[in-house]
C-alpha cells in the first residue's frame, strides 16, 4: 500500500485527507500518462455512486483529464464492475470509479481500473503517488482545438445492463425477489436487470438523497432485507452495497447467505456440472472453518489469500482458477468478470436455484458455519502494534488454546487506521472471551488512538 492509495484505491473523508485537488492532480496524471504516447486522443471512462461528494470528485477528475488533452466519458451515477466492464470492452485505456463503497456517506474513494478492467497496476500507482507529492515536476496543458471533452457516455451503462441479462440461463418469471439496494450505485440497475428476466421484484432502500448511502442497509445492514423477505413471503432476497460489487443474499427463511456460503452452493455448482477448473475455489484467510470442512466433505480443494478481492483475483488469474471471493460478498466469477459484482453474484445464484430446483435454504444446509467474533480497534500505528511482543504473544497464546477446533488472526485495515481482531471457535462465547483478550493487550500497551 502506499501513502495515498490503499487495496481499494485512494480513500478518505470528502475534503479532509481525499480532497477535491486531489482528484483534480490524479484526473491531470491519468490523461497525461496514457496520452503522452498516443497519436489518438486518451479516453477515460469515470463513473460514480450516489455520494453528495461523488459529482464535485466527477468534476473535479473530468476538469484534470480534459486539462491535459484526454476525453473524459461519463457513465454518471453506476457500479464498479460496470466501470471495469466498459473499460476491457470499449476500447478505454483506463477507467475510475468514485466510491468508498461500504463506508459511510462523508467519506469517498477514487478507485483506477486499467484498459483490461482490472485493479490498476503497482507501478503506476506509485507513479501517480510521485507526482501528487510534487516529485515528477508539473505536467504541461493542452491548448486551442487539443484541449479534452467530457462525453456522456450512459450507453455504455446500458450495454452492461444487456451483459447481465443476457448471462441469465431461465427466465425468472413467478419467482419473487428481493432486493435492497442500499440507496447506492444499483438503485437503478439491479431492478432493470430483474424486471427484464421476469422476476416479481420487489425493491427497497432505492431512494438515494446523497447522504443515505449504506445507512442502516445493504450488505453491511442486511437485517433490513431479512425482515422484508420474510414480511413480502420472498423467494430470495438480494442485498448490495454502495457500488455493488459486494452481494449477500438472504433465503426464504430469513437466513444470511453470506459470501462463503456463496462459493460454496456456486463452486458445488460448478463441480456437478464440470465446469470447476483446478478442483479449487479461492477464498480469503476470513472465511470460516466450516466452509473448508464442507469443502472436504465434497472433495473440493481450496486457496486463501491475503483479504482483499485484488488478491483473490492474483491467485486467480496466476493459477487459472475461475471462481473465488470473500466472506464480505466479493465474489468474482472469472469468466464473466474481472472484479466482484454484486449483480452477476446474484443471476448466478438464481440460476443455480432454478436449475437445481432447490430453495436456497436447502442449497446451503451442508455449511455449518462456525461463530466468528470480528473486532475493530483504532490505533496509532497499525504495524507497530501488530509487531508488538507482548501483542504477538496473546495471539500465540489463544492460537494454542483454540488448537483444531478454532482460530485467531489479526490483521491491518487496507483503508483505515484499524487492527481488526477475529476470532473463529465452537461457541460465541469462546469468540468473545479470546477477542478481548487480545483488544486489551493492544489498548494496556498504548497503541489505541482514542
Amino acid at each position: 500500500m502506499g501513502k495515498y492509495f490503499g487495496t481499494d484505491g485512494f480513500r478518505g473523508e470528502a475534503n479532509v485527507n481525499l480532497t477535491v485537488n486531489h482528484a483534480f492532480e490524479v484526473g491531470r496524471f491519468l490523461g497525461w500518462y496514457y496520452g503522452n504516447d498516443k497519436s489518438e486522443k486518451c479516453k477515460i471512462v469515470i463513473g460514480k455512486d450516489t455520494r453528495r461528494s461523488s459529482y464535485m470528485f466527477e468534476y473535479a477528475l473530468g476538469a484534470g483529464i480534459t486539462s491535459t488533452g484526454a476525453d473524459a466519458y461519463l457513465l454518471h451515477v453506476t457500479t464498479t464492475p460496470s466501470v471495469a466492464y466498459v473499460a476491457r470492452t470499449e476500447d478505454f485505456d483506463c477507467g475510475i470509479m468514485i466510491s468508498a463503497s461500504h463506508n459511510p456517506f462523508y467519506d469517498n474513494g477514487i478507485k483506477l481500473i486499467n484498459c483490461r478492467g482490472e485493479k490498476m497496476d503497482e507501478e503506476t500507482i506509485l507513479k501517480i503517488e510521485d507526482y501528487l507529492d510534487g516529485k515528477t515536476g508539473p505536467l504541461p496543458n493542452a491548448h486551442r482545438e487539443n484541449i479534452g471533452r467530457t462525453i456522456d457516455y450512459s450507453a455504455g451503462r446500458n450495454r452492461y445492463i444487456g451483459y447481465l441479462i443476457s448471462l441469465a440461463t431461465r427466465s425468472y418469471q413467478d419467482i419473487k425477489v428481493g432486493l435492497d439496494c442500499a440507496n447506492g450505485s444499483a438503485w437503478m440497475i439491479a431492478k432493470s436487470v430483474f424486471d427484464a428476466l421476469g422476476a416479481k421484484t420487489y425493491v427497497i432502500n432505492a431512494e438515494p438523497d446523497g447522504t443515505n448511502i449504506n445507512m442502516n442497509c445493504g450488505s453491511t445492514h442486511i437485517e433490513g432485507l431479512q425482515k422484508f423477505v420474510l414480511e413480502k413471503g420472498l423467494d430470495i432476497g438480494f442485498a448490495f452495497d454502495g457500488d455493488a460489487d459486494r452481494c449477500l443474499a438472504v433465503d426464504e427463511k430469513g437466513n444470511i447467505i453470506n459470501g462463503d456460503l456463496i462459493l460454496y452452493i456456486y463452486g458445488c455448482y460448478m463441480k456437478r456440472r464440470g465446469k470447476l477448473i483446478n478442483n479449487t475455489v479461492v477464498t480469503t484467510v476470513m472465511s470460516n472453518l466450516g466452509l473448508y470442512k464442507a469443502f472436504d466433505a465434497e472433495g473440493i480443494l481450496y486457496e486463501k489469500t491475503a483479504v482483499g478481492d485484488k488478491y483473490v483475483y492474483e491467485n486467480m488469474v496466476k493459477n487459472g482458477h475461475r471462481i473465488g471471493g470473500e466472506q464480505s460478498g466479493h465474489i468474482i466469477f472469472r469468466k464473466y468478470a474481472t472484479t466482484g459484482d454484486g449483480i452477476l453474484t446474484a443471476i448466478k445464484l438464481m440460476e443455480v436455484m432454478i436449475e437445481s430446483k432447490e430453495p436456497m435454504s436447502k442449497l446451503a444446509e451442508p455449511v455449518k458455519i462456525y461463530p466468528q467474533v470480528l473486532k475493530n480497534i483504532k490505533v496509532m500505528d497499525k504495524a507497530k502494534a501488530q509487531s508488538d511482543p507482548d501483542v504477538k504473544g496473546a495471539v500465540e497464546k489463544v492460537a494454542q488454546s483454540l488448537g483444531v477446533d478454532g482460530r485467531i488472526l489479526v490483521r491491518e485495515s487496507g483503508t483505515e487506521p484499524l487492527v481488526r481482531v477475529m476470532v473463529e471457535a465452537e461457541t460465541k462465547e469462546i469468540c468473545e472471551k479470546y477477542t478481548d483478550y487480545v483488544l486489551d493487550i493492544i489498548r494496556q500497551k498504548g497503541h489505541e488512538s482514542l
